[in-house]
């Protein structure tokens, strides 16, 4: 089996682990970073030296899944801990695997989404996001995309990389409409709970909804390599968790112990990525205004990338290669099928992001 190129993927790695390395990253999907003595210090301090190097239980154990209980405003025995999102991920589509069958994704979407089904053996529909005016997750345009062989839909929101979000009532709608066609809804919540706007509950809980989420985005932890899963019936979690007894058998107890931190000290990150992202949000938005028109975009409500584009539809490739050599990194939209656009993260550089607009400004 060959997979898509991972021409994300790609990109990033070229720059990321150059030497010496970009100067600003305004490509990444993550929050502000964090090194292990910095979470560690947060809340009166962390020790790790009485942990015994073994396995952990296949679930996760009790006090990292009441952490992750606790964000969503969940039941910790719902919670499944995974190796991130992707294991996650993996997971659910192994288990939805069947000769035939497909799953609906966005478009623009992650490009692992396509990958992964692809090497479960599931076929892949989508519904667009993009209209005249800008991007929207519209559940009328979800439910056209299904047809008798579709046994997942799959809603990023807050979105990558558009940022666009579906409120948790409408959400609670198109779950309930797919119910009628024995067809679970997968919500992808890594980017929850960073909402411009007014804040939103978690989709954890909704009827015929399954949550996946990780530490890597909001909570701006990637290195922890901690995901889950929030499965609220008893059947199909017994079914995930042998699932992951097969992949990873367990997670690791030290990057547990971490992310239970972590998860204790949410609000002081949260806090932290919000200040970060507001600012930066805001820096943006007046750059796209000031831009004389070669610029537009659908400003996101949530989340900490964004996907404008050039107004005359240009290849952004170009632009972006030479934004890279000036030492500013954002990703190009071909990366997600839309050559126009770009994907720009607001929240991992927390300090110089004004610097690397002003570059971005003399480029364009």
């Amino acid at each position: 089996m060959e997979l898509p190129h991972f021409a994300l993927d790609e990109w990033l790695s070229s720059y990321n682990f150059a030497t010496p390395p970009i100067e600003f990253d305004l490509a990444s999907s993550t929050g502000p970073g964090f090194t292990v003595a910095e979470l560690a210090a947060l809340g009166g301090g962390l020790d790790l030296g009485d942990i015994a190097l073994s396995y952990a239980p296949a679930q996760g154990s009790a006090a990292v899944r009441a952490g992750v209980a606790a964000l969503h405003d969940a039941d910790p025995d719902w919670v499944v801990m995974a190796t991130g999102a992707s294991e996650a991920l993996a997971i659910i589509l192994c288990l939805a695997s069947e000769p035939g069958a497909n799953i609906v994704i966005p478009d623009p979407a992650y490009p692992a989404y396509e990958g992964m089904a692809q090497a479960s053996g599931l076929a892949t529909r989508s519904y667009a996001m993009q209209g005249a005016t800008g991007f929207s997750l519209d559940p009328e345009a979800i439910l056209a995309a299904v047809n008798d062989a579709t046994r997942l839909v799959l809603l990023n929101t807050p979105h990558n990389p558009t940022g666009v979000v579906m409120p948790r009532p409408v959400i609670a709608t198109l779950a309930a409409a797919l119910a009628e066609r024995s067809i679970p809804l997968l919500i992808d919540e890594v980017y929850h709970p960073l909402y411009f706007g007014a804040p939103q509950a978690s989709a954890a809980g909704i009827p015929n909804v399954v949550v996946i989420s990780d530490l890597s985005k909001a909570m701006s932890l990637p290195g922890l390599r901690t995901g889950w899963i929030i499965e609220p019936d008893p059947q199909r979690r017994r079914a995930m968790i042998n699932a992951r007894s097969h992949f990873t058998i367990s997670g690791s107890p030290v990057l547990e112990r971490l992310a239970t931190h972590a998860l204790i000290n949410r609000h002081a990150i949260l806090a932290r990525l919000r200040q970060v992202a507001d600012r930066n949000r805001a820096q943006l938005a007046a750059l796209i205004d000031q831009s004389g028109g070669q610029l537009a975009w659908t400003p996101p409500a949530g989340g900490t990338t964004c996907f404008p584009w050039f107004s005359d539809g240009r290849d952004s490739r170009p632009f972006c290669a030479a934004l890279a050599a000036a030492g500013v990194l954002v990703a190009p939209g071909d990366c997600f099928g839309h050559k126009a656009h770009m994907r720009i993260g607001i929240a991992h550089q927390a300090t110089g992001f004004d610097a690397a607009l002003e570059r971005f400004v003399a480029l364009l």
